[in-house]
């Protein structure tokens, strides 16, 4: 049988409340609606399925480059690319191979059919919810990132300022001082890591457009790869896409494109 705890853990535990109770810096976690706990659950359901076509993925790449088949990376092009390989009588292929590649491939078929679905799920459980739809007027937020931010951070009132939102994702840069020196060095990766990745990603489709359009936030994103490199530019927009959602989500307003020159975020060195 397990023990309940003696009166000393019950002490302990009512010391631990009084000394957090006294350290106004200290954040609470808010409690979670049902709806934001049934999305999170969903959301954990879709990571492990794209987790295991991201290994199905390499596995069918590795087998086949081992018979002298190089397909690029990437599901999609696997997925495009796997019925000529598999009609393919020139390549090296034998029998065995073709019928194990054959079974691998319906394999990817359902994970992208299950992925699909945990898509779709998401999608409708949150057709209605307000702050679900002012985040998809953002650019950098789908419903994979929209919903994800539902429930995970709520209406954002535990954060005080926008700045804050983006230390918790870990987006913020750290600060490293000597003397009269202060350097900002790269992000903290502290927080939830799956929202942060969400956040990458977000920015990473931004960035991927901008060359092709004229909009303030666009044209800052053009300098900002010439000055900083790509790799700074999308991590600086993830930052500053976190910055949105916590105006959305406090303010209960729609995305509202810049009219004017974007102004300039920490940057990472």
């Amino acid at each position: 049988m397990h023990s309940h705890g003696g009166p000393w853990e019950r002490e302990n535990d009512a010391v631990a409340i009084a000394e957090a109770s006294l350290r106004p810096r200290l954040r609470f976690v808010p409690l979670k609606t049902l709806l934001q706990q049934d999305v999170q659950m969903l959301h954990r359901i879709r990571q492990r399925h794209v987790g295991e076509r991201t290994a199905l993925v390499n596995q069918i790449r590795g087998l086949l480059s081992e018979y002298g088949v190089i397909v690029g990376q990437g599901w999609r092009k696997l997925r495009e690319q796997l019925p000529r390989i598999l009609e393919d009588g020139e390549n090296e292929l034998t029998v065995m191979a073709r019928e194990q590649i054959a079974r691998l491939q319906e394999e990817l078929a359902a994970l992208c059919r299950w992925i699909e679905e945990d898509n779709r799920r998401l999608e409708q459980m949150l057709e209605s919810n307000e702050d679900y739809q002012r985040l998809m007027s953002a650019p950098g937020f789908g419903p994979v990132v929209s919903s994800a931010v539902v429930a995970g951070v709520g209406n954002a009132a535990q954060f005080a300022t926008a700045r804050e939102m983006a230390a918790w994702l870990g987006l913020t840069p750290r600060g490293e001082a000597s003397g009269d020196r202060s350097v900002l060095k790269g992000i903290s990766k502290l927080g939830n890591r799956y929202l942060r990745t969400l956040f990458i990603h977000g920015a990473l489709a931004i960035v991927n457009r901008c060359s092709a359009k004229s909009d303030p936030l666009s044209l800052w994103l053009q300098q900002l790869i010439k000055r900083r490199g790509r790799h700074k530019t999308i991590v600086t927009m993830a930052h500053k896409t976190a910055r949105f959602a916590w105006a959305m989500l406090r303010k209960q307003q729609a995305y509202r494109a810049p009219v004017a020159p974007v102004a300039p975020v920490a940057q990472v060195a």
